[in-house]
């Protein structure tokens, strides 16, 4: 069974990316891709944005000349997400969504349009990152409440949230399986003279520099000791591959809101 894809976003930096993940993918067919209306990338060919080679596929600013796609990747900004979940709603289809920096209202939202049609919400959609998740679930529950917990993240000096989507979904699996309100124990910045570090806190710190593509480290640290779980992604490949997989995954999906642990069996 062949999918049927349409890329929202794709002159970015992840839509080239997954403009050449949905064209090499055995399973996925291309439909097209969308820009904004102002867009000087309007109507230029998607394997020329992707740098693969012409497939006369064009750019549009008109997401009704997608409406062949079953499934659409949106990896844009928040603003422009909610926009294409209405219009996803309105035409029965499904999103996978890879914006990040979504807040707790936000997300209740999407979980609303989630009612009617197939929508994941994946802050990371590497499939590494979230076998990692998995990891951070296991080593809270065994060892959480008797060790320190930091996290680390860095990436690009290009990106606009902070912490990065990805660490506050560690910090969250961290918290969940622990029992704590992550918004009442994370802490995000160190200045200064402080006093002792409070026992239940989720300590995070941020890096963006250069070309960074994204690191991200759990610390679970004891006197004596302490366990790192880390991953570090080369190439925003990872995710538009992540973003494929999910893709074929919620084609077959009913109505509903999906993560990346529903897309790999890990729930």
């Amino acid at each position: 069974m062949t999918i049927k894809v349409a890329i929202l976003g794709c002159s970015g930096r992840m839509g080239r990316n997954l403009i050449q993940a949905a064209h090499e993918h055995d399973s996925i067919s291309l439909v097209g891709g969308s820009v904004r209306s102002n867009s000087s990338f309007n109507q230029i060919d998607l394997g020329e944005l992707a740098a693969i080679g012409k497939i006369n596929l064009h750019a549009t600013s008109e997401l009704d000349a997608l409406l062949a796609a079953d499934v659409f990747i949106d990896f844009t900004s928040i603003e422009s997400t909610f926009e294409h979940l209405a219009w996803c709603k309105a035409h029965n289809k499904a999103i996978v969504i890879g914006t990040t920096g979504f807040n707790a209202e936000e997300i209740e939202r999407i979980q609303a349009f989630a009612s009617d049609i197939p929508v994941i919400l994946a802050p990371n959609t590497s499939i590494g990152v979230n076998l990692m998740f998995k990891l951070l679930e296991m080593t809270a529950k065994a060892i959480g409440n008797d060790t320190d917990i930091e996290i680390f993240e860095a990436h690009h000096r290009f990106k606009k949230d902070a912490p990065s989507g990805t660490a506050m979904k560690m910090g969250q699996v961290i918290a969940d399986t622990l029992g704590r309100d992550l918004d009442k124990v994370a802490v995000y910045g160190r200045e200064g003279i402080t006093e002792e570090r409070a026992k239940d806190t989720i300590g995070f710190a941020t890096v963006r520099a250069g070309d960074i593509v994204g690191e991200h480290t759990a610390f679970f640290a004891d006197l004596g000791e302490r366990i790192e779980i880390t991953h570090k992604a080369s190439t925003r490949m990872t995710f538009a591959v992540g973003a494929m997989r999910a893709a074929t995954w919620l084609s077959k999906a009913k109505p509903g809101f999906y993560d990346m642990q529903d897309v790999l069996g890990l729930k």
